[in-house]
């Protein structure tokens, strides 16, 4: 498959870091994941549950099971990532990501809706995320939470346009057609950056992180890419401070994302085009905070980083759940904005940051599949009070209780590994 030359890379690299570049193609990728995220979901969940005949207990079941396989395929991806680098991956899963796109679109029930619930999330949500931010996690170092949270700006972006997008094709093309157009637009959006510019890491084109010098044989041994494996990184406390943490904001924003429409529309009566438009001030508010947090990683410590973002997410819950007013809705709108925006930057930040870069890619597939668990649980007990309780909102206060309890764990007790400390000693002495 063609592959961009090193000269090449150099003379663009003379001009401005390579970095940047694979930045860019993140961001595309995190943008293109919106085929297999909840918030593009939440445009179609009110004409799906009303075409196909079913609840919103049963599509959230279909979106449980799908997801929950997804979850267990993604630490094999993540070996791929290792072995195989993640431009060839990320090609690989933008493609099956299209047909996944055709195939949600032409279910007529619910295991064919499982099963393109299964190729979204999977492709989409799952490996297309992992695989972005694993190759510009690759490109920097000091300046990587800068970086992460540039990329992050795609899936910014995302929930500020394929909702409303995905509400218009709905209305002009139907639900089925707009799945197809999704697909095609994805390869279109995808494929030439991945496979005329996408270089794995930039080692592979004699660069070392964040634009610095160019390799030298002493270079080499100073700045050998360290970190733990994924057997050690299993007996690490933090690890699974990260994992509680993390699992509470991948289930309950997921929820959030699914069911806002519904929500906002079905017990605050605000229309559908209402509550897909206010996706908008949530992509400004993470376009205005992304840089932000990005520097805020680079510069202070990491577990008051996130645990301010647990704090936040707790914040988004309670809010949604006092959206009786348009201008209530537009806060809420944007505090899951600043909530999306811290969590879309410590995504894939905190793998390299708390494991070293050197499995990273097994490290994050484990993680996030317990995330992605989350992910697939999250929308069941929403749904469950929509469909037998009648409402949802003292279910959401509760769930909030989650990532406060998260946030108190991570401050107190989440630090780095003392293993990955000492290694990092011994390179630099």
């Amino acid at each position: 498959m063609f592959l961009i030359n090193s000269k090449t890379v150099n003379e663009i690299n003379t001009k401005m870091f390579y970095g940047w570049i694979i930045v860019l193609i993140g961001g595309l990728g995190i943008f293109s994941s919106g085929a297999g995220q909840s918030h593009t979901f939440s445009a179609f969940l009110p004409i799906i549950t009303k075409e196909l005949n079913i609840s919103s207990t049963s599509v959230s079941t279909a979106y449980m099971i799908a997801t929950l396989v997804a979850a267990f395929l993604l630490p094999r991806m993540g070996k791929f990532v290792d072995k195989f680098g993640p431009r060839i991956v990320l090609i690989t899963t933008i493609i099956m990501l299209g047909f996944g796109c055709l195939l949600f679109g032409a279910a007529s029930n619910f295991l064919m809706l499982a099963l393109g619930f299964g190729f979204l999330r999977f492709f989409g949500q799952g490996s297309l995320m992992l695989c972005s931010s694993n190759i510009v996690t690759q490109w920097f170092d000091k300046k990587r939470g800068f970086a992460l949270g540039l990329m992050g700006l795609g899936f910014a972006i995302s929930m500020g346009l394929h909702p409303p997008i995905s509400n218009y094709l709905i209305e002009v093309y139907g639900w089925r057609m707009a799945w197809v157009i999704i697909g095609f637009s994805t390869w279109i959006i995808m494929l030439p950056p991945l496979i005329f510019l996408a270089v794995n890491k930039p080692e592979d084109v004699n660069m070392l992180p964040d634009g610095a010098e160019k390799i030298t044989n002493e270079k080499i041994t100073k700045n050998k890419i360290i970190g733990l494996n994924l057997s050690e990184a299993l007996k690490e406390k933090c690890f699974y401070i990260l994992a509680f943490s993390f699992f509470s904001i991948s289930m309950l924003v997921t929820a959030l994302h699914f069911f806002q429409v519904t929500i906002l529309n079905e017990y605050f009566n605000l229309s559908s085009q209402i509550a897909t438009t206010l996706f908008i001030p949530t992509m400004i508010a993470m376009i205005l905070f992304i840089p932000i947090i990005g520097k805020m990683l680079d510069k202070f410590q990491t577990h008051i980083i996130i645990g301010i973002a647990l704090i936040v997410t707790g914040c988004s819950l309670l809010m949604i759940t006092f959206a009786s007013s348009l201008q209530n809705a537009i806060i809420y709108s944007v505090i899951f904005g600043i909530n999306n925006a811290f969590s879309i930057s410590l995504f894939g930040f905190i793998w390299a940051r708390y494991f070293g870069r050197l499995h990273v890619g097994s490290i994050q597939g484990t993680g996030q599949m317990i995330l992605v668990v989350g992910a697939s649980i999250g929308p069941i007990p929403f749904a469950a009070a929509i469909d037998y309780l009648g409402d949802p909102i003292s279910t959401i206060r509760i769930c909030s209780l989650y990532p406060f309890l998260a946030s108190f764990l991570c401050i107190l007790f989440l630090r780095e590994p003392k293993k990955l400390t000492n290694l990092k000693l011994r390179i630099e002495n």
